[in-house]
């Protein structure tokens, strides 16, 4: 199918053979189906089982569903790596925690017949209405086995078919837009008001958050080295040179986050500067202990990462250097954040899993090509900016 939005060009012929075969058999099951959209769903399944970054952007479609749905029970299906994050979204009732082979990055993760036999016990729960929020055929067939009264989601990436409501996923979009889309077209509604915080950080996490930090010289700048991938690694050397400097010209005390597994990245920063002005906590950190540690800072800096959007949600200004990413699709949106890239003819090309070759091995020209004096003007900007008494998306 030509609207297939799959890079891979086996695959998309693949998802395009298995979309014909589905669209067949759901043509010839149609007169003997008795499927009615539910007025006012009593009982909703959520699915939204990739990274960090994936559910925070979501997090207004949640809300938009809670607010269109007031009285229901919401479920939530996640990703393991998410499940204390989605704990913590307050429109939310019970989390499910479930991981795919397709998204375990260190092998595990459950088979398709596994996947089959978890979705088919949901019917227990009798769902009356089912959405999935990413472009996916597998999810899709999840949630068409999940038994729901009716189904919603995307056709761009396949098994539109299994749906009660395929709708398409705008790229030009962002990956928000696109979710508040598809509840408020299901729900027939205006997209509500924001009438709760996104995320409620508990009191022992902000307390773990305040022991890390300790009494550290004001500004608190964050500081995320990690890309997460290679083909979205900005140089480390880089991220020492904007640390060192803001540490002298503004007295700022740099937060260093990541995994354990950062830990080589995050070296090359910390030596770049007095140990008065840095606070590791890599490796130190779970996701909302972070959450509690980026809404206590003035500033992060990072590249498209899910510390990122993690910071978008609890309201925390941003610089966000970003390579192959398309920012028009994923970048944060508050009134202080920047955005720095460079203008390429290839970029953002979005390829992250299968980035070019010319590009893998190698620091890609649309991340080499941003000068650490941009970053540094841009978070220098954001600093000047601050105030007292910040307004949060999230409560104590």
């Amino acid at each position: 199918m030509a609207d297939l939005q799959i890079y891979d060009a086996h695959e998309r012929a693949l998802v395009a053979a298995a979309d014909r075969l589905l669209a067949i058999g759901a043509a010839a099951a149609r007169p003997f189906r008795r499927r009615s959209k539910p007025v006012s769903p009593q009982r909703i399944l959520l699915l939204r089982l990739e990274r960090i970054g994936d559910l925070v952007m979501a997090l207004p479609a949640i809300a938009a569903v809670r607010a269109l749905a007031p009285s229901a029970h919401i479920d939530l299906v996640v990703g393991s790596w998410n499940a204390p994050l989605a704990g913590a979204i307050p429109c939310v009732d019970e989390v499910h925690p479930l991981d795919v082979q397709w998204l375990s990055r260190e092998g595990g993760g459950l088979g398709l017949a596994q996947l089959l036999k978890t979705a088919a016990g949901w019917r227990r729960s009798h769902y009356d209405l089912a959405l999935n929020f990413e472009p996916d055929i597998r999810s899709n067939l999840l949630v068409a086995t999940s038994g729901a009264r009716w189904t919603a989601g995307y056709r761009s990436a396949g098994g539109g078919p299994l749906l009660d409501e395929a709708h398409d996923y705008d790229r030009a979009s962002h990956t928000t837009d696109n979710a508040v889309r598809l509840v408020t077209t299901v729900f027939a509604a205006d997209a509500p008001p924001q009438a709760q915080p996104l995320i409620e950080i508990p009191a022992e996490h902000r307390a773990r958050a305040r022991a890390l930090v300790g009494t550290g010289r004001r500004p608190l700048v964050a500081m995320h080295v990690s890309g997460g991938r290679p083909v979205k690694q900005w140089d480390p050397a880089r991220f020492a040179d904007v640390a060192r400097r803001l540490a002298t010209a503004r007295g700022a005390t740099i937060l260093l986050t990541g995994s354990a597994a950062d830990r080589p990245l995050v070296e090359q920063v910390t030596r770049e500067l007095p140990a008065a002005a840095a606070v590791d906590a890599t490796g130190e950190a779970d996701l909302l202990t972070l959450a509690a540690l980026l809404d206590d800072a003035e500033l992060l800096i990072t590249g498209d990462t899910g510390p990122m959007h993690v910071a978008a949600a609890v309201g925390t200004p941003i610089v966000a250097v970003f390579g192959p990413s398309d920012p028009n699709r994923y970048a944060p949106r508050g009134p202080k954040d920047r955005v720095i890239r460079v203008d390429l003819p290839c970029a953002p090309c979005n390829r992250i899993r299968l980035p070019p070759a010319r590009c893998t091995g190698v620091i890609p020209d649309c991340l080499a090509l941003v000068t650490p004096d941009r970053v540094l003007d841009a978070a220098i900007e954001i600093l000047d900016q601050c105030r007292p008494g910040r307004v949060l998306n999230v409560t104590a």
